[in-house]
C-alpha cells in the first residue's frame, strides 16, 4: 500500500458513537466537561472504535530502537553504544519505561528498526545498521523509510489482532533529538535555535554545536518542506519512521496511540502530513521540555494533558497517560448520573 491507499482505508470518526459518549459524560452528576481534556479523549476513542462502551484495559508500549549516524558529530553526551545497552535493559524489563509500564498494567515491546548492534529479546524489524550522518548526506533511502514505516503499521495490525486497545509510542536511540529537531525545523518552518534542545543533557557549548549541525544538515540535504517523506528520508531516523508507521497503523486498525515526547511528536506530525486522517487515532500525553514540542502539538491541533517538563524518553510520558485514562473511565463507567441522585441535569450555558 502507498499513502493514498492508506488514506482511503482510514475511516472517519464515528460521530454517532461520539455523540453517545458525550451524552453519557453530560449525564454524570458533575459539572459539564468537569474532566476537561480527559472527557474529550474518551469521546474521540469512542469515535475511533465505533462504540461508546470504552475499554483500554489491554495496553502496550511499543519502543522503537535505532541508531543515528549524526552521533559522530559530537551532538550527544554519550556515544552510540548506549542505544543497544538501553534496548537490552528494555528487553530485560529493567528500564524506566518497563517499571512504569508494569505499574500502569502495560506490556512493553522493544523493536529494532535500525540499531548498530542486534540485541536478544528485541523484535527484529531491522532496516539497516543505523542511518547516515545527516550532516554529510541523507539519513536513508526512500525504500528504507517505507520499510520502517511498514514495520510500524505491521505492529499495529498484529497488536490489534491480539486485542490490544491502547498503545504508547516511544523510542530509544542516541542522537534522535538531533534528527527530530532537524525534521521539526523544516516541517514547522522554524530556525534551529527554536527547535534544538539539550536532549539528554548538553552544555551550552554542546547545544551550540548541535544547532550548527542541524543547520548544516538542512543546508546539505535541501529537504522539501512540502514533502514529509522527503524530510524523513533526508533528516530522520529509523525510530521516527517506525513510530510514523505505528501512528498510521493506529488509524488503519482503530487503536488509539498515545504520543510521547518531542521525537514521538515529530513522528506523529509526519504521519499526519502523509495521511491527514491518521490524527484521529492520536492522543497527546505531555508537552516535552524540548523547544519545538508545543509548536508540533499545536500543528496537530492536540492539547497536552500533562506539563511536567519531562525529557526521559522511552515512551514514559505516554505511559503516564494510561492511569489518567483509567481514572477518567472509572467515572465514565461507574459514577452516579443526575437521574440517580435526583437533581436536575446541568445544561450548557448560552453565549
Amino acid at each position: 500500500m502507498n499513502f493514498p491507499e492508506w488514506n482511503q482505508k482510514m475511516k472517519p470518526l464515528d460521530h454517532d458513537a461520539m455523540k453517545k459518549a458525550g451524552e453519557r459524560w453530560d449525564a454524570i452528576a458533575k459539572p459539564l466537561h468537569g474532566l476537561g481534556e480527559l472527557e474529550d479523549i474518551c469521546i474521540r476513542i469512542a469515535g475511533l472504535t465505533g462504540s461508546a462502551d470504552i475499554s483500554v484495559k489491554k495496553r502496550a508500549a511499543v519502543i522503537f530502537c535505532a541508531d543515528n549516524g549524526v552521533t559522530v558529530e559530537g551532538v550527544t553526551q554519550t556515544d552510540a553504544s548506549v542505544t543497544a545497552v538501553m534496548a537490552d535493559a528494555i528487553a530485560g524489563g529493567r528500564s524506566c519505561v518497563c517499571q512504569m509500564a508494569e505499574a500502569a498494567g502495560a506490556d512493553v515491546f522493544p523493536v529494532d528498526t535500525g540499531m548498530f548492534r542486534r540485541v536478544p529479546g528485541v523484535r527484529d524489524m531491522h532496516v539497516a545498521d543505523g542511518t547516515g550522518n545527516i550532516a554529510a548526506g541523507p539519513a536513508m533511502t526512500e525504500e528504507q523509510a517505507l520499510q520502517a514505516i511498514s514495520a510500524g503499521i505491521t505492529l499495529a495490525e498484529e497488536l490489534m489482532g491480539k486485542r490490544y486497545q491502547l498503545l504508547a509510542c516511544g523510542e530509544m536511540g542516541i542522537g534522535n533529538t538531533t534528527t527530530a529537531a532537524a525534521m521539526a525545523s523544516v516541517l514547522l518552518g522554524m530556525p534551529a535555535e527554536q527547535t534544538v534542545g539539550v536532549g539528554a543533557g548538553l552544555s551550552r557549548e554542546g547545544l551550540a554545536r548541535k544547532q550548527r549541525i542541524v543547520r548544516r544538515a538542512i543546508a546539505k540535504n535541501c529537504p522539501d518542506p512540502q514533502n514529509a517523506l522527503d524530510v524523513l528520508c533526508k533528516l530522520g531516523g529509523f525510530d521516527i519512521a517506525g513510530m510514523t508507521g505505528l501512528f498510521l497503523g493506529g488509524a488503519l486498525y482503530r487503536i488509539p496511540v498515545i504520543i510521547d515526547g518531542m521525537i514521538s511528536s515529530v513522528a506523529a506530525l509526519t504521519a499526519a502530513l502523509l495521511c491527514p486522517d491518521s490524527v484521529c487515532a492520536m492522543i497527546s500525553s505531555h508537552c516535552s521540555a524540548e523547544p519545538s514540542a508545543s509548536a508540533i502539538l499545536k500543528k496537530l491541533s492536540l492539547e497536552p494533558v500533562l506539563r511536567g517538563n519531562f525529557r526521559l524518553g522511552e515512551g514514559t510520558g505516554a505511559v503516564c497517560m494510561m492511569p489518567l485514562l483509567d481514572l477518567a473511565l472509572a467515572v465514565y463507567n461507574g459514577a452516579a448520573a443526575f437521574s440517580d441522585v435526583r437533581i436536575p441535569q446541568y445544561e450548557p450555558l448560552g453565549d
